[in-house]
């Protein structure tokens, strides 16, 4: 629940302002923590534990014992005696008892927001175990999730933690090694600024930390703790498609995914045999590096000729020219509205295919 270490280093600061040595055990006598060598003291402990007393001198020594609901956590072994040492050990073993409170329920809320993320809660279990947490259940949130190509050795989820600081309303966590989860709750106001502003303040942090390959995805905007599952899976959609259809971003929205979405969740048959209807085996993607340019062009000055053979530096009859020889060998023409939007369609699909088989391979 709580590191040795985080024992070790408060006991350490007591001791900077006390100036008296400590030592904490468990209830077996194992030493976990100490400013000294107190190894005689382990003996001591393990009788003290099996007494009624909650502290006591034994041999010049400070017994306290440290609880966690009730139950024997630890043992505070105090180097001295006298009133002033046993008002230093009660106050340490009272900040040492808080810590193991504070830790414990920061275990459990990251516990129920995984299982709240994963879906693995029945409702009932997420009211009552919201209660019991004090989280509230009723206020806007959205889920970002932030992925970085260096995984888990890069500590990305110690870096967002301390990024947040202890801010209780928000939570981070981790369902895999890949990627860290922000549960973040919003204001009422203009909620879509602010999730904008979230994504790219954290984006530009990260950026700052050397993780200059970040990138953040998040889904809609959920009014009840129940639903915060469903923008999760709308943030992992995100990242996926964003990857496909939009690599020039570091951060994607669910909402701004458009037809991507629709197309990520065809299965690989539908997409083969969409392509080999519509351009009779050929693929959009065999084009020629001048004939994709000049489509990607045209689609971006929204079918409009003049603009396109502008920004090209064309002539406009080359640009007719290049328009009437890609309908020849596709039989769509994309000054028609309706043959963009298929031969538009039809490049995203190839992008998905190839996507999905790298990935698969």
């Amino acid at each position: 629940m709580i590191s040795n270490q985080i024992l070790q280093n408060t006991i350490e600061g007591l001791k900077s302002i006390a100036r008296v040595d400590m030592c904490i055990v468990d209830v077996d006598g194992k030493e976990v923590a100490s400013t000294a060598d107190m190894s005689n003291c382990a003996r001591g402990a393990v009788e003290f534990a099996a007494s009624v007393a909650d502290s006591q001198e034994i041999f010049g020594y400070q017994y306290f014992k440290i609880f966690d609901e009730q139950q024997l956590e630890y043992i505070l072994v105090v180097g001295g005696n006298g009133e002033d040492i046993y008002m230093v050990g009660k106050m340490a073993a009272f900040q040492i008892q808080n810590l193991l409170v504070a830790y414990k329920e920061r275990f459990d809320k990251d516990n129920f927001i995984k299982n709240l993320l994963l879906d693995n809660l029945l409702l009932v279990d997420i009211y009552s175990r919201s209660k019991k947490l004090h989280i509230q259940t009723d206020v806007p949130r959205v889920v970002l999730i932030v992925e970085t190509g260096g995984g888990k050795d890069n500590n990305v989820l110690e870096m967002v933690r301390a990024y947040y600081g202890n801010n209780s309303k928000d939570f981070i966590t981790a369902v895999d090694e890949n990627n860290v989860i922000v549960v973040k709750e919003l204001v009422e106001s203009d909620v879509s600024r602010e999730i904008e502003k979230t994504a790219g303040n954290l984006a530009s942090y990260l950026q700052k930390e050397s993780m200059k390959d970040c990138r953040i995805a998040y889904g809609t905007v959920v009014h009840e703790i129940k639903e915060v599952s469903r923008s999760y899976k709308e943030a992992k959609m995100a990242l996926d498609v964003g990857r496909i259809f939009f690599e020039e971003r570091n951060i994607v929205a669910y909402s701004e995914l458009g037809i991507g979405r629709l197309i990520y969740q065809l299965p690989i048959p539908l997409c083969k045999m969409f392509i080999r209807e519509i351009f009779d085996g050929k693929g959009p993607d065999e084009f020629d590096e001048e004939t994709l340019t000049t489509i990607d062009k045209f689609f971006e000055n929204s079918l409009n000729v003049s603009e396109t053979s502008r920004q090209l530096f064309i002539h406009r009859n080359t640009l007719v020219y290049r328009l009437d020889k890609l309908q020849k060998s596709t039989g769509l023409d994309l000054r028609i509205f309706e043959d963009a939007i298929t031969f538009k369609i039809a490049l995203m699909v190839v992008k998905y295919m190839k996507y999905m088989e790298t990935f698969e391979y």
